[in-house]
């Protein structure tokens, strides 16, 4: 059975400072896989002040279990919630994960490739000849760049799920 992720949205906080984010501040949030319980991987969203965040870019981007690094606004108190997350995130997500093998992984990605495929980001080819399980053969509109996509079977219900907690780690709202 496939292991899932809970990815809190945002405290409110800084990960470094601990001030509270305030209403409209830009900030930066990242999620991270880290070593959880019984040494499995957990995803982890940390938010920093742009003075916090400076200091530790570098590094960060750099981090290979940084899966993800997007720039938002803290929601103002009661405002409705806004779901923008522009095209380079996503794909920036999608290409992170290209060689994760964990189940939960492989599922987000899967997700990502059908999100990129509903904006004509990502367009379908076939599959790969041979036996047993073959990924998609994909390739990036405008580009022309390719790559592979494992189909992990999940039905609708799997489909909707992950896709609610991938909404979850790409929201910036408190």
């Amino acid at each position: 059975m496939a292991k899932e992720y809970n990815i809190t949205r945002t405290a409110g906080l800084c990960a470094a400072c601990r001030q509270e984010l305030q209403p409209q501040q830009e900030f930066v949030a990242t999620v991270r896989e880290i070593a959880g319980e019984d040494d499995e991987a957990e995803l982890v969203r940390q938010d920093y002040c742009p003075s916090c965040w400076e200091p530790v870019r570098e590094q960060t981007t750099a981090d290979k279990s940084v899966l993800g690094i997007w720039h938002a606004r803290a929601a103002a108190p009661k405002e409705k919630k806004k779901t923008f997350v522009d095209d380079e995130l996503l794909v920036s997500f999608f290409d992170r994960l290209q060689d994760a093998e964990e189940p939960a992984k492989v599922q987000f990605r899967f997700v990502l490739a059908l999100i990129l495929m509903r904006k004509r980001i990502l367009a379908y080819d076939g599959t790969e000849p041979g036996q047993g399980d073959r990924p998609w053969l994909m390739h990036f509109r405008g580009s022309g760049r390719k790559c592979q996509v494992v189909d992990p079977h999940m039905d609708e219900d799997k489909v909707a799920e992950v896709s609610r907690q991938l909404g979850d780690v790409l929201e910036g709202d408190l």
